[in-house]
C-alpha cells in the first residue's frame, strides 16, 4: 500500500505533483477543525504543513500511523518537537526555501522605513499631496545591526551593503571567518544595540532573544534606531513599542511577524502608530518561495519515507546517518551491544560510559542512540527508535559519558560499554567482523569471541575441569543444544567468563538450573532473536 500523505494549510499544488511523482498518495481536504483533524490522523504517514496549523501532543496521541512532520518553510513554533520526538516522529522544514524571499523583503521593509513609503502611499491615494511631511533618510552610510549572520542574515548584509550601508552582526554561533568573508564585523549585543541606526533580527524566539529590545534595556539602545522585525514576534517587546517611540529611543518599526496571528485587538491599535509599518506575515509569500518550499518537503518527505535521506530533518540528527552505508554496520552493532547490556545490567542502572574507538567515533552521536534504542526497546511500552531514545533516557535519569579514542587495541574499531562497579559485568565491547557478522571481543578484560545472534547463556565460572560439562549436562536434559562456545580466563585455575549460543529460548526455571550449579555465578540469558 502507497504511503499517505496529508497536505494542510493551502500548500501549494506543486507539493502533491511531486508526492505523485515519487508514487504516494496525498489528500487535500482544505481546512479542517481540531476534532476533524484528531479523527483523520491516524491514518496517515506524514504530514505537511505551514503556518495554518498547530500540532500538539494531544494531537499525536491519535496520529497512530505519523512518521514524518514537514513544514513548508523555516519556522516550526507550531509543532511541538519534544512531543513528536518522544513519539519517534521525525519532524522537518525547509531552511533554504525562502531565504531569498525573506531577505528581500527585510530590505524592502527597511527602505520603506527609511523613506516612509506606506504613510506616503497612503496620502496620495487619498488625494494628498504633503511632501514636507514624508522627509525621509539615506541608508548610505548608515550603519545595519543583524542578529543571527545565518543564511537570511547573512543575505541581507549582502544586499544592504550594496547600498553603502556599514554592517555589524551579533551571532554567538558564527565564525569570524564566515563574517569577514562578506565583510561583516561581529560585535557583542549591547555594543550592536548602542552602534547601528537600524536593527534587524533574524534568529529564533527563544528565551534569550525574547523581549531583545525592551523598556529594560532602552538605555543601551542608539537614540533614533530603526528596528525591522521579519523573523518571529516577540524578539522585539510589543507593549513597549509606543513608550520607546514616544521617548525617541526608536524613530520607526517594520513589523513582518506577531506574538499572536493575527494581532490581538490591543496590539491593532499600537501598529496605527505612523512611525509602525507592518505586513501580514508575507516573508516568505512569493510565488517562487512557495513552491520552492512545497517541492522541497515533498522530496525531503519522500525521501525519509524512502529512508534514503533525512535532509531537513529538525530532531533526528543521528538518523541522517543511516543512509551512509559505511556506518550502517556500526549502528547495527551499536544497538545488538546495547540490546545485550540492557539484559546483563541490574536494575536501575542509571550511569553508562560509552567508548568508541577507531573510525567508528566518527559517529559517536549516532552510535550512542544506536545503544540506547537496544538498551531501552526491551523495557519502554512505545516503540523505541533513534530519534526518541534519548528522549527516553534522559526521561529516566539516565547518565551517559561518551569518550572517543584513537586506534590502539587489537581490533580496528570497538564500541565499548562501561557499567558500574557493583555490576557483575562491568565492561563489554564489540566489534564489526563483516556484513552482519557482530562479535563481542572482550567481557571485563577477558578476550571472548561471541557472535550477537540468537539465544545466549553468559555466566561465570571457576577456571576448572568439568565446568563445562556440568553446563552442558544440564543443558542436554532439557533437550537443549549448544550451537557455539566462547572461553575467557585470565589463567589456570582463575576465573572465567563462558558464553554459549543455544538453539532455543530459555524459560527462567532453567536458567534457574545453570545457576545452581557448583562453581557457577552471574548466570544471564540474553535473547538477540
Amino acid at each position: 500500500m502507497p504511503y499517505q500523505v496529508l497536505l494542510l494549510d493551502n500548500v501549494d499544488p506543486s507539493c502533491a505533483t511531486v508526492f505523485k511523482e515519487r508514487g504516494i498518495e496525498t489528500t487535500t481536504p482544505g481546512k479542517l477543525s481540531d476534532s476533524e483533524l484528531k479523527e483523520t490522523i491516524g491514518k496517515y504517514d506524514a504530514v505537511v504543513l505551514r503556518s495554518g496549523t498547530t500540532i500538539t501532543k494531544e494531537l499525536l496521541d491519535h496520529a497512530k500511523n505519523l512518521k514524518v512532520i514537514g513544514r513548508a518553510g523555516v519556522g516550526v513554533d507550531n509543532i511541538d518537537i519534544p512531543a513528536a520526538t518522544a513519539k519517534g516522529v521525525l519532524v522537518m522544514n525547509t531552511p533554504d526555501g525562502n531565504t531569498i524571499s525573506t531577505a528581500e523583503h527585510t530590505c524592502g521593509m527597511i527602505l520603506a522605513l527609511s523613506r516612509n513609503i506606506p504613510e506616503a502611499v497612503s496620502r496620495v491615494k487619498n488625494n494628498g499631496w504633503d511632501r514636507k511631511s514624508f522627509m525621509g533618510t539615506e541608508v548610505h552610510g548608515k550603519k545595519l545591526g543583524i542578529v543571527g549572520l545565518g543564511k537570511i542574515g547573512s543575505e541581507v548584509a549582502l544586499r544592504m551593503k550594496a547600498f553603502g550601508m556599514e554592517v555589524f552582526a551579533y551571532d554567538p554561533f558564527t565564525t569570524k571567518e564566515h563574517a569577514g568573508s562578506i565583510n561583516v564585523e561581529l560585535l557583542e549585543l549591547d555594543e550592536l544595540l548602542a552602534t547601528c541606526d537600524y536593527l534587524t533580527v533574524h534568529t529564533p524566539l527563544t528565551e534569550k532573544t525574547k523581549g531583545m529590545v525592551s523598556l529594560e534595556n532602552a538605555d543601551k539602545i542608539k537614540e533614533g534606531i530603526r528596528l525591522v522585525n521579519c523573523a518571529r514576534g516577540g524578539i522585539y517587546k510589543e507593549d513597549d513599542l509606543l513608550p520607546l517611540i514616544e521617548k525617541g529611543v526608536v524613530t520607526g518599526v517594520a513589523l513582518d511577524v506577531y506574538t499572536s496571528e493575527p494581532p490581538t485587538p490591543e496590539l491593532y491599535e499600537v501598529l496605527k502608530n505612523p512611525a509602525i509599518i507592518c505586513t501580514p506575515h508575507l516573508g516568505a509569500s512569493t510565488e517562487e518561495a512557495q513552491e520552492k518550499v512545497a517541492v522541497q518537503i515533498a522530496e525531503q518527505i519522500s525521501d525519509a519515507l524512502e529512508s534514503k535521506n533525512y535532509k531537513g530533518s529538525l530532531n533526528g540528527k543521528s538518523i541522517s546517518l543511516l543512509t551512509n552505508k559505511e556506518v550502517q554496520p556500526y549502528v547495527e552493532l551499536a544497538e545488538k551491544l546495547g540490546k545485550v547490556t540492557g539484559q546483563i545490567m541490574p536494575d536501575n542502572t542509571n550511569s553508562f560510559s560509552f567508548e568508541y574507538t577507531g573510525d567508528c567515533s566518527k559517529y559517536a552521536d549516532v552510535l550512542t542512540d544506536g545503544i540506547l534504542k537496544g538498551m531501552l526497546s526491551q523495557f519502554v511500552d512505545e516503540s523505541v527508535n533513534l530519534i526518541n531514545a534519548r528522549h527516553f533516557a534522559e526521561e529516566r535519569g539516565m547518565n551517559i559519558r561518551e569518550t572517543t579514542s584513537s586506534n590502539d587495541k587489537m581490533y580496528k574499531d570497538l564500541v565499548t560499554i562501561q557499567l558500574s562497579d557493583e555490576a557483575p559485568y562491568k565492561k563489554i565491547s564489540a566489534a564489526v567482523f563483516g556484513p552482519n557478522d557482530y562479535r563481542i571481543v572482550e567481557i571485563d578484560g577477558y578476550g571472548i569471541e561471541l557472535r550477537l545472534e540468537g539465544d545466549i547463556l553468559m555466566y561465570q565460572n571457576q577456571d576448572k575441569p568439568g565446568m563445562l560439562a556440568a553446563v552442558a549436562s544440564a543443558l542436554s536434559e532439557r533437550d537443549i543444544n549448544i550451537g557455539a562456545l566462547s572461553l575467557g580466563r585470565a589463567g589456570k585455575g582463575t576465573n572465567a567468563i563462558t558464553a554459549v549460543i543455544i538453539d532455543k529460548q530459555l524459560s527462567q526455571q532453567e536458567i534457574n538450573l545453570i545457576h545452581d550449579l557448583d562453581g557457577v555465578k552471574n548466570v544471564k540469558y540474553i535473547s538477540l532473536s
